[in-house]
């Protein structure tokens, strides 16, 4: 098996065990997106899965963040209203 292939599987095996932690949110998806297009980009998949990782999960961050933030503006009017 060549070097490329075993880290490969090393990758994804790290992004599958990832996955499973729900703090990875974004993990899996950014991975693959990043493989494909790090593959596509001069066969530099490993590390296109890997920045890809890391963003996945900085936009679920972020993704979550303005979420909870939508819904503390949305809860903040409507108990001053009740007053």
């Amino acid at each position: 098996m060549s070097n490329q292939r075993i880290a490969s599987a090393a990758v994804l095996a790290a992004c599958l065990a990832a996955a499973a932690v729900p703090a990875q949110a974004g993990c899996l998806k950014g991975a693959v997106v990043g493989g494909v297009g790090g593959h596509l980009a001069g066969h530099h998949a490993v590390a296109g899965a890997v920045v890809g990782c890391a963003v996945g999960h900085h936009l679920a961050v972020k993704k979550e963040r303005e979420a909870r933030a939508a819904a503390a503006a949305n809860r903040a009017p409507a108990s001053a209203a009740t007053r």
